[in-house]
């Protein structure tokens, strides 16, 4: 193998670099300089790889002007796509509608960002990449700098010392002394050289040091602009929220199923919820005489097609009249989903403590007590509810739905208990009472709610035209010729004139009834009076001694 000579270009770079090496570990820096040095390195590099990260975080193209900056930001891209979709829809959408408003506030925060990011990138950005890229390079090149004039210090004075050992053991002193006198003169320069370099080093190394508090000041700037676009953002964000969330509430088109009845009727500006009369008013026309109503289930798809239809307030209904198993279901299914039954939960425990009086007079009087208690558009939506099974109940030899059969059936869907677990446990806790309570009111459904019911009541459907033979529901129910006296708040004078009931006919008592030893047709002698509903509800549990002070 051959061996390089020491006088090969390759061991004299070799060596240069070693010495280059060495003269930057040369002791002219102390040891605070030193410090200074690594953490100038390191503040270098972090403060790179954070202007790296930075520059990734924002939208917009560095440098370019601001209209075109605005233009390739993705907020203002998703607005003008929100803006003509909005257009395409028209007003009569309220997607159109809500991508037109949101749309605009996109635009609003495409240029607040563009604002944040022209700060960001010039009191952040510009300020870390002249630190890490320029400030600190120069530094370092002065260091390096300092390190060459080191080595030539090192080497004029090595030359210098050889020339001065040379005149002693020479003998041409005078020529040697001449030639050490120049390199004398290179050695002192070359140290000139050097201590002005560090001390110009040591001056920038403090200088850097000093500046570290205004450096650290970026971060914090940074902060506070992100601070402040995110206030202006959410500026721009509450003053259209409330703009779009009234458009959201005024919107009519909302679905009916799962939606409270207080929320659905003002919303849609009705008396009793469209589920209820639309399927209704298809039952009186079709569905009367239909036997098993709300007992045998419906088609799953038809259900689910009648439910959407009702959903969207669909006016074309008319393939549904053929089907009336699926209009019943739609119904019933409207009151199930219900966030709280028709027959309210704050008044739960009152209905089966009603239901509990043994004594048929007064505990129909609790029921119509309780009954009374309702708030005003669950009263209204009951009783129209009420009458319409009332007048189904008149043809029960037909569609073999008595008041009993249709209180088994619609009962669980009425009235349950606010309590956790699954429907199938509430329903076998309450279907008992909940059978007492709904079978008397459809019974005496005049005696509960005397007005009488137009069941057309927002004029959208046709009213079936009566058969000849037809007889008023109101006078349908048996009884005995008694008075039916008004409510304490109805009442006139002493000597008004009481309704009488005639025309009755025996009508073969249910089995909850007969149990209790009443025929179906009677009718309970009188109201309690409405001087307070409080009031009237102890009467029924009070002993005779002490109702006289009502």
């Amino acid at each position: 193998m051959k061996t390089l000579s020491m006088s090969h270009p390759f061991h004299r770079k070799r060596s240069y670099v070693v010495q280059l090496g060495e003269a930057g570990n040369h002791s002219c820096l102390t040891f605070d300089l030193h410090v200074i040095e690594r953490r100038m390195e390191m503040v270098r590099v972090v403060s790179h790889n954070t202007h790296k990260r930075m520059v990734t975080c924002l939208q917009g193209h560095i440098g370019t002007d601001a209209e075109k900056r605005h233009k390739k930001l993705p907020l203002t891209a998703l607005s003008q796509a929100m803006v003509d979709g909005g257009s395409q829809l028209g007003e009569e959408s309220l997607i159109g509608k809500m991508m037109e408003v949101c749309g605009e506030a996109e635009n609003r925060l495409a240029s607040e960002l563009l604002q944040h990011e022209v700060q960001i990138e010039k009191d952040m950005l510009d300020p870390l990449n002249q630190l890490a890229e320029v400030d600190i390079p120069n530094i370092l090149k002065q260091r390096k700098q300092l390190a060459r004039l080191v080595l030539d210090y090192d080497s004029a004075r090595a030359r210098w010392l050889q020339a001065t050992k040379s005149i002693i053991s020479g003998t041409n002193t005078q020529a040697l002394t001449a030639k050490a006198d120049l390199l004398k003169e290179e050695v002192d320069e070359a140290m000139n050289k050097m201590e002005l370099c560090k001390d110009q080093l040591a001056a920038d190394m403090y200088n850097f040091f000093s500046k570290e508090g205004d450096y650290a000041c970026y971060y914090v700037m940074l902060l506070e602009a992100q601070a402040d676009y995110h206030r202006k953002s959410l500026t721009v964000l509450e003053s259209v929220l409330p703009t779009i969330q009234a458009q959201q509430d005024s919107w009519t088109e909302k679905p009916a199923f799962g939606t409270g009845l207080e929320e659905h009727l003002k919303r849609s500006s009705r008396e009793i919820a469209l589920p209820l009369e639309a399927c209704i008013m298809m039952l009186l026309e079709t569905g009367m005489k239909e036997e098993g109503l709300f007992r045998i289930a419906a088609g799953t798809s038809k259900l689910k097609k009648l439910k959407a239809a009702l959903d969207c307030s669909t006016s074309q209904l008319e393939e549904f009249y053929s089907d009336p198993h699926a209009v019943a279901g739609a119904l019933k299914s409207y009151l199930r989903e219900l966030p709280e039954p028709l027959m309210s939960f704050q008044l739960y425990d009152e209905w089966i403590q009603a239901s509990s009086v043994l004594e048929p007079d007064k505990r129909l009087q609790a029921l119509w007590v309780v009954c009374d208690q309702l708030p005003k558009n669950n009263k209204a939506n009951l009783r129209y509810l009420v009458k319409f099974l009332s007048k189904l109940a008149q043809d029960s030899e037909v569609n073999k739905m008595t008041p009993s059969n249709i209180a088994i059936v619609l009962g669980p869907n009425l009235l349950w208990a606010k309590t956790e677990g699954t429907l199938a446990e509430m329903a076998a806790a309450t279907s008992v009472h909940v059978v007492t309570i709904i079978e008397p009111i459809i019974q005496h459904a005049d005696w509960f709610f005397p007005e009488d019911v137009e069941f057309n009541v927002s004029g959208m459907f046709a009213m079936p035209t009566p058969p000849s033979n037809h007889i008023n529901h109101s006078m349908e129910y048996d009884c005995s010729t008694i008075e039916r006296k008004r409510p304490g708040s109805m009442v006139g004078p002493e000597n008004d004139t009481l309704l009488l009931l005639t025309n009755c006919r025996t009508i073969t008592p249910s089995p909850v009834e007969a149990g209790l030893g009443r025929s179906r047709g009677v009718w309970p002698s009188s109201r309690p009076r409405r001087r307070a509903a409080s009031l009237a509800w102890h009467w029924v549990w009070l002993p005779w001694w002490q109702r006289s002070s009502f």
